[in-house]
């Protein structure tokens, strides 16, 4: 009598940590849906200023031309559209490597901290 109600409450058990492996499994789809959705990269206004009269100065001091407001505002958005990802991209890459690296230390680290038996 005794082995029934036990294997009864390990069921329940059982049952209460599938429910909760269930909605972990949950949460994190719904985090992973979340970050799949990356805004675009998207500038203040002082910093748009601040790069187009970088531009300028680039034309000006570079290949002594004065570029026009609608010019610098082109040039300005094709490096948001078309360079920016692709910069953004790579240093993600590279902060992915150093963490890897970072990781990597850190378990050698661990494992030095052993003491022999």
């Amino acid at each position: 009598m005794y082995d029934k109600y036990r294997k009864r409450s390990c069921r329940s058990e059982k049952e209460e940590v599938s429910a909760v492996v269930s909605e972990e499994r949950i949460q994190r789809r719904r985090v992973m849906r979340k970050r799949e959705h990356l805004p675009q990269i998207k500038l203040s206004d002082f910093q748009k200023k601040k790069l187009t009269e970088q531009i300028q100065a680039f034309y000006l001091d570079e290949r002594g031309e004065e570029i026009g407001m609608i010019e610098q505002m082109q040039l300005l958005e094709l490096f948001e559209q078309h360079m920016a990802p692709i910069i953004y991209n790579k240093a993600l890459d590279d902060a992915k490597r150093w963490y890897a690296q970072m990781m990597d230390n850190a378990e050698a680290d661990y494992y030095a901290l052993y003491k022999n038996e």
